[in-house]
Parts: C-alpha cells; structure tokens; sequence
C-alpha cells in the first residue's frame, strides 16, 4: 500500500499564503491554497489604483497563473468561515470541508473601526480592489458633483477630502489625492477650480508615520504640506456622517473621507480557540506555530510575532514580514517531515519606505535615511522588483513613466452605472440645491449603507 501524502491546507494568498506555497514546491505534500479571489493582490501599490494611477491588472495576477508550473499546488475559490482543529478540517462557506495535515493561515488583516462599523459605509479603508476602486470612484464623482453644484458650501464640502490615519496609508493617500487635484485637473473643469480642493489628513497622535525616525516623519509632514495637504495631529475623529466629518467638536463639510486609522486581524484567527492580542493576532511559537497544534501555523498579518526587542510590539503587519514568515512556515514544514528539528523565526528588517508624492518619499533601511527624490527612486526600484509577473512590471513602468512626464493619471474612469441626473444623489446628497446639513439625514444614510 502506498503511503498517503500528507496536505497542506494554506488559507489566503496575500504574501504570506503565495510565498508558503512557494516554499513547498519541491516537498513531497499536496498543496491546497484557499482564498475568496482568484487573483493575487501586491497591496503596497493599491492606494495607486484608489488614484487612478494605475489599473487593477497592473498590481494583480491570478493566482493560478503564478502557481501554474508548482505540480503539487491547487488553487481553490472559496471562502473560509471556521477551523475544526479537532477534526483537522477547515471548513468553507459551501459548507465543504477541506482536510488538512498542516494548516497555514495567512488571512490577512481588516479594516478596524473601533467600535464605529456604521462609518464603513461612508469611510471605506483601502484592503481590496473594489476598495480601492470605490474610492476612485467616489473622488472623481466629487468633483462632477461640484461641476453641477450652485450652493457654494455643498461645493467646497464636495471638495475636500478627508484622509483618517496618518501612517504610510494614509501619507501616499493625501499626497496622490493633492497631486491630482492641484495638477492633473487644473485645466478639465469650467464651473470649479480642482486647484482650490482641500486636503486634510487626521492624525490622532503627535507625528505622522509613527514607527519611523522623526526626522523623517517631520520631512514627510513638510513635503506633504508642499503639496497642499493640511495636516492635523493630535486629533480624534469622533463623527462620521454623510457630508461631514467630526473632529472633537468640530465639524467638517465633506462628502469623500478615507479611512486609514487602524486594521484588525482577521475574524479566522479567532476560530482557533487560541490566545489573541487586542487587535486579534493570534499569540504564536517562536517556530510560527499555534500554541497546542503543531500543525497549524500562522502569518503575516494574522499573527502576534515577537519583534526583536523582548517585551517590546510584535512585528508590523508589513510586506516583508508576511513573505518571510510565509517562507519560514513553509520550510518548517518540510523539517518536520524529514524528522528536523524546526527553525526559530527571524525578521530581517530590510527597511521601510513610504512615497509621499510625485519625486518626493522617506526610506528608512537600517541607519540609512532618505527622502525627497533619491527616497523617490529607491521606492520605485524595490516595488518594481517585487511586483509578481514581467508583464505586470512593464505596465507599472510605463504607466508611472507617463505619470511622471505628464502629471497625467491613466486610470481616471468613473466605473459603474452613472446617471447625470444622479450623480449628486450617488454622493448622498438630496440634489442641486441641497443643504449639507439636508445631505446627512436619515435616507441618504441608509442610501450609503447599503451602498
């Protein structure tokens, strides 16, 4: 009788499922990879789709294209809604249920509200496609809305833009939004001046980009505020309404706000019965796996990770951090299989960047700090490097080349069913005419709900 192969159930194919899958080519497992889209997403870039800089297809490939030539990897479309650790079963939204000898969860991070979920309907974050092409969406309908508007308010509300959240998220999201408003469309509209839109990025601590060196968050806040962004730190958001936003008792008139203020573990980590910290990342072994199931391994975003210094914040839910657990998941597994004893997980650090605008970013790798426009082309170097599929890099290549020349955006389509008539009413508003205060009650709200 043939010995059965044991199988690897990997849940996710962000960085961290991709690269564990990646790790397992050549060992003697079946290799199941589970994840909700076909397609695998290199998140870094996505803010660039929420600005029309790039198109989806730029930073996206189906994830059975990528693992294609891996003969002992298959790719299911599906949803997972539940971990049977007793029974080593996961369990999909069909109801099926998946066997497992190894599980490697990789499922990534949400959107985290504090408690305010009926903001999400108004503040979309930026963690998917349709996120990220919604926000598109909503920005360039502003400024068609404010085109048609008479009431001075309703348009300058229309006009500004609100961006929570003052890490990397929120940095490249305020400046792109500046570049396109002050630049790209300065000379498209009759009726309103794009120049005169308002961008502002809440920050609810003392600087922005927290986790860098403070050199480089002040470089950061003043490149940012050459490009028109109003920066407010130390401030909370304590509303969000159709049309306005609350800062401490402060109201501000605005129709489009991003949210970036904070991310949650995905709910799957909890299914496990485990230890998890507040933002519900499950508590792991310093080889990756769970507590009490050898078996089952956690990463990237999913996981608590110790960082270098004892006692001090498990590792950022960062690009790299998901790749090299991904890896080291999928290498303990192996050792396990060969009867070796499993590795420790060390993070090597290779540094972090975040661009703020057209030649203007910060990079932090080691002790090297860099900003403005060398900061700029180590950024486009490593995205570029790191992009999934030759084609993919070639279009990203061009399409920021053109960006760069021009001050052109080349995505800039309104998606979806648009009727003139209703454009305002997309936005929430009541129509031509309508109050600010008109636009935020009761019906359009539940319009921007079930939106």
């Amino acid at each position: 009788m043939s010995k059965r192969i044991p199988r690897v159930v990997i849940v996710g194919g962000g960085f961290g499922g991709l690269h564990a899958a990646r790790a397992l080519a050549h060992a003697p497992v079946e290799v199941t990879l589970i994840d909700r889209h076909n397609y695998h997403l290199f998140q870094p870039l996505l803010y660039q789709v929420a600005t029309a800089t790039l198109s989806p297809a730029n930073i996206a490939r189906p994830i059975r294209q990528v693992l294609r030539r891996q003969a002992n990897a298959d790719v299911l479309l599906a949803e997972v809604e539940a971990v049977d650790t007793e029974a080593r079963a996961v369990v999909l939204d069909s109801g099926e249920r998946v066997d497992y000898d190894f599980l490697v969860l990789a499922a990534g991070a949400v959107d985290q509200y504090f408690g305010h979920s009926q903001w999400e309907a108004i503040a979309p974050g930026l963690k998917t496609i349709d996120d990220a092409t919604e926000i598109r969406r909503r920005f360039l309908l502003a400024f068609e809305a404010a085109e048609q508007e008479d009431d001075p308010e309703i348009r300058r509300a229309l006009l500004t833009f609100v961006v929570v959240g003052g890490g990397p998220t929120g940095v490249e999201m305020a400046g792109a939004f500046a570049e396109i408003a002050h630049h790209t469309l300065t000379h498209e509209f009759r009726r309103v001046n794009p120049s005169a839109a308002r961008v502002l990025l809440i920050e609810g601590g003392p600087r922005l980009l927290s986790t860098y060196a403070e050199v480089l968050s002040e470089r950061a806040k003043r490149q940012l505020e050459e490009l028109g962004v109003q920066i407010w730190l130390d401030s909370r958001v304590t509303g969000i309404e159709v049309g306005a936003v609350r800062v401490g008792e402060e109201r501000i008139g605005a129709y489009n706000v991003v949210w970036a203020a904070g991310v949650a573990a995905s709910p799957l980590g909890r299914a496990l019965g485990s230890a998890v910290d507040r933002m519900g990342r499950v508590q792991v072994e310093p080889d990756l796996s769970v507590p009490g199931h050898p078996e089952i391994f956690v990463v990237g975003d999913l996981a608590a990770i110790a960082g270098p210094e004892a006692g001090g914040p498990p590792l950022p839910g960062v690009a790299q951090v998901a790749i090299q657990s991904g890896r080291a998941a999928g290498r303990n597994i192996v050792r396990t299989l060969r009867g070796q004893p499993r590795e420790r997980f060390r993070y090597h650090d290779k540094g972090s960047m975040a661009t703020i605008g057209r030649a203007r970013a910060i990079a932090q790798i080691g002790r090297v700090q860099l900003s403005g426009f060398i900061a700029w082309l180590t950024w486009l170097f490593v995205h570029i490097f790191f992009l999934i599929g030759y084609r993919n890099r070639l279009a990203v290549m061009r399409e920021w080349a053109w960006s760069y020349l021009t001050w052109q955006r080349g995505a800039r389509l309104i998606t979806g069913e648009v009727r003139p008539a209703n454009v305002l009413r997309r936005l929430g508003l009541a129509g031509a005419g309508a109050t600010a205060e008109r636009g935020a009650e009761e019906p359009e709200r539940k319009e921007a709900t079930a939106r």
